[in-house]
């Protein structure tokens, strides 16, 4: 049990950070110029975060459960 909340708390801490650089990276990358915005903000929660949340918390907790 505490191999999975320790997981799970990475996920959402990868959550938090991928989101954030996914935002950074489309304001950066885009060329979209009538609402790059909503597109940074919507691709970063619901693209980047989750992706990320999900490849961390099975990284971590296969890492953690062979210790």
């Amino acid at each position: 049990m505490k191999v999975f909340f320790l997981s799970l708390l990475i996920a959402v801490a990868a959550y938090l950070i991928a989101a954030v650089g996914g935002y950074y990276l489309i304001t950066k990358l885009s060329s979209n110029s009538h609402d790059k915005s909503m597109e940074a903000s919507m691709t970063g929660a619901f693209v980047f975060g989750p992706i990320a949340a999900i490849i961390a918390f099975i990284v971590a907790y296969l890492s953690l459960r062979a210790h």
